[in-house]
């Protein structure tokens, strides 16, 4: 039976072209399409060269800033979609018309079919990046727009529902599910498009602090998937209307099942609103672990250590427990740097050698404009058995550790000034006495 309808519609579909190349005028269609494309490519052309915003050479010279340069670009490969969109308008301006005078215009329709699918090809070319996304509208959608304008797909849905599987109430039809599949494919593509895209302009805005950035974008983030979601609900036939009463017993799994994910998820909102932790920030968890802040999600925040290891921590831990924030207001630092000198060292000039030493790295707080708190500072620690324990204490931007590490750089320096000045490195020593 459906093989007999598939039949039956490719026939009528041969015998339409039979019919329009038996009669004098299909040849004038040709003559006509041909006319009508070449006279879009030259208004295209015309177009192009006058109008700024389609010109491709201005666009790729452009000195402006970042957005409009972007959109200027865009522009510009919009206009190579000036020729095709001007011949489609034309052939369907030129069907209107002459509907009523002739009856057999299927050239012309074929030509304008022809024309929306390079369009349709074109634009999956140019603005659709994922593969696998490309592939499905190439071979999917682009075929369902070619059944639509020859008017086809409704035979082809009034088949595809005809093989249904009936269990209890519901009913389910190949083309439900393939409706499902099709548009819930593309629903999702364009949401994440749609977020990537979105959370790149709003954490670009420098006018905002990069906290309320982050805040923006995952509100953003939750609002385009919602709507993704509601708009797959509607494609799949759900009544949104009958949701309302699951909304009870959402609570209760929420209450109990679903207790630490919601708990991560408010939690995620609070660290963003109270500014607690965000991108960059350097944190020791209780456990003496510690990272940099790389990624903020609605369910855990993930910490990137120096030695390459990513730490995924729960929202819920930064509200119920205790951390530290090296980096949240001040990314200065006080460190120190322990050493030992022989008792019999002169420890006056010991102490103005090594706050110079230390004053000559880089990364160093030093010099007169800056405050005598954070100026190199060497003092006593301790009396140890062997030698005097000393220490010299030092002010830096950032954290002494990864890419930034000072401390080893000034052990280094401290060593190698000792040695030049004379300065005995203190070792453990015993003193055995025999007793006879």
């Amino acid at each position: 039976m459906i093989l007999d309808q598939l039949i039956q519609l490719v026939t009528q579909f041969f015998n339409s072209v039979l019919t329009e190349f038996s009669q004098p005028q299909a040849y004038f269609q040709l003559g006509l399409i041909f006319s009508v494309y070449a006279l879009s490519f030259l208004l295209a052309n015309r177009i192009r060269k006058y109008v700024p915003f389609f010109n491709t050479a201005l666009a790729n010279t452009s000195n402006e800033n970042h957005y409009a340069s972007l959109w200027s670009k865009i522009f510009a490969q919009l206009g190579e979609y000036i020729a095709p969109v001007l011949a489609v308008l034309i052939l369907k301006v030129f069907i209107e018309m002459s509907a009523a005078a002739a009856s057999h215009l299927w050239i012309a329709k074929t030509a304008m079919t022809v024309g929306i699918l390079y369009l349709v090809h074109s634009l999956i070319r140019d603005f659709v990046s994922n593969q696998f996304i490309a592939a499905v509208l190439r071979w999917v959608g682009m075929p369902i727009v070619f059944l639509h304008l020859l008017n086809v797909l409704v035979g082809l849905i009034e088949i595809l529902e005809s093989i249904s599987l009936t269990l209890g109430n519901i009913e389910i039809s190949a083309y439900g599910i393939a409706r499902v599949a099709i548009f819930g494919s593309l629903l999702f593509w364009i949401g994440r498009a749609t977020n990537k895209t979105g959370g790149e302009i709003i954490r670009k805005q420098e006018k905002l602090d990069l906290r309320t950035r982050e805040v923006v974008a995952k509100i953003f983030e939750i609002a385009i998937f919602s709507l993704i979601a509601l708009l797959l609900l509607q494609v799949m036939g759900i009544n949104l209307t009958a949701l309302a009463v699951f909304g009870g017993a959402i609570g209760v799994g929420i209450g109990l099942g679903l207790q630490a994910i919601a708990s991560n998820f408010i939690s995620g909102f609070i660290i963003l609103l109270d500014r607690s932790v965000s991108i960059g920030d350097y944190i020791e968890l209780e456990d003496g672990r510690t990272g940099v802040v790389r990624e903020l999600s609605m369910r855990a925040t993930t910490l990137e250590t120096y030695d390459g290891k990513d730490i995924v921590v729960p929202n819920e831990k930064f509200i119920v427990g205790t951390f530290i924030n090296w980096t949240h207001k001040d990314k200065s630092q006080r460190y120190r740097v322990d050493f030992s000198v022989a008792y019999h060292s002169d420890i006056r000039q010991l102490v103005e050698i090594i706050k110079d030493v230390v004053s000559q790295h880089p990364q160093v707080f030093s010099g007169d404009n800056v405050p005598l708190e954070q100026r190199p500072d060497c003092e006593i620690d301790s009396f140890g058995d062997s030698g005097i324990n000393m220490f010299v204490e030092f002010w830096m931007e950032g954290i002494d550790d990864g890419k930034n590490r000072v401390g080893g750089d000034l052990m280094l320096m401290i060593l190698e000034a000792l040695q030049q000045h004379g300065f005995e490195i203190p070792f453990p020593q015993r003193e055995v006495r025999l007793l006879k």
